[in-house]
């Protein structure tokens, strides 16, 4: 099932970054299936001074349902790590944020997005960024590196979502904190109202609830947990801001 689950996510968005790295002047705001119901546009979640200074490529490509870098009170000097980093631009964002004493890591699983994000970073001029191969479950990563965790409603694609939790506790350093955007189901849906809404690829079928993602969260040894929610993309589908700590 993990397997059916990563080579679909997989083929899906390495479609829409291979769209962008062939003709990026001609995607407008993205691929029109990019993220299923969500808006297609994930660059309007970004300000016209945040997109104007990245290449283009990168806000087209960014395919998610917030803006986690303007909630993750970044600060000179952090390392920061997002998860399932697609074009790169919430990279490049948190690298403008750290400063070069700071750096900014990207993990992805798709070749092609890999690609897309290498080849962003090489023409934003970014020095204090890299891009890592690997999925979210297990992050190549050492122990207590990081200081940020951001992801941009990519959690609800991944297989195991308690692997990303402890990951994601296992890279914080003491102290980090989680800032992610994400969709997050109402508690009364089960799996299968979960995914009449949308499908796993869209970003809906594997959405947790919040009961699920605060207790998640809490398994993994994280704390001060928040979830913040707004109106999503369908009925009891809300797209959230979660924000949590490593004691």
């Amino acid at each position: 099932m993990t397997d059916a689950i990563h080579e679909s996510v997989r083929r899906h968005y390495g479609k829409a970054a291979l769209t962008i790295l062939a003709r990026p002047a001609a995607c407008g705001s993205g691929p029109a299936d990019c993220c299923g119901p969500l808006d297609p546009d994930g660059a309007a979640f970004y300000s016209d001074a945040e997109r104007g200074a990245l290449p283009e490529a990168a806000a087209l490509a960014s395919l998610g349902c917030g803006n986690p870098v303007a909630v993750a009170e970044l600060h000179e000097g952090e390392t920061v790590l997002d998860l399932g980093s697609v074009g790169g631009i919430d990279v490049l964002l948190s690298a403008r944020r750290v400063g070069p004493t700071g750096f900014a890591y990207g993990v992805d699983m798709t070749p092609e997005m890999l690609a897309l994000a290498r080849r962003n970073a090489t023409e934003a001029g970014a020095t204090n960024v890299t891009f890592l191969a690997g999925t979210i479950e297990v992050l190549p990563l050492p122990d207590g590196t990081v200081d940020v965790v951001i992801s941009n409603c990519v959690v609800n694609l991944a297989a195991d979502k308690a692997a990303v939790f402890r990951e994601v506790a296992r890279v914080l350093r003491p102290g980090g904190r989680l800032a992610v955007s994400d969709l997050v189901a109402d508690n009364v849906l089960t799996p299968a109202e979960r995914a009449e809404r949308g499908s796993y690829v869209a970003c809906v079928a594997g959405a947790l609830s919040f009961a699920e993602y605060e207790a998640g969260l809490r398994a993994a040894g994280l704390a001060d947990i928040a979830i913040e929610a707004a109106p999503g993309p369908a009925d009891g589908i809300r797209t959230a801001i979660v924000r949590a700590r490593k004691p």
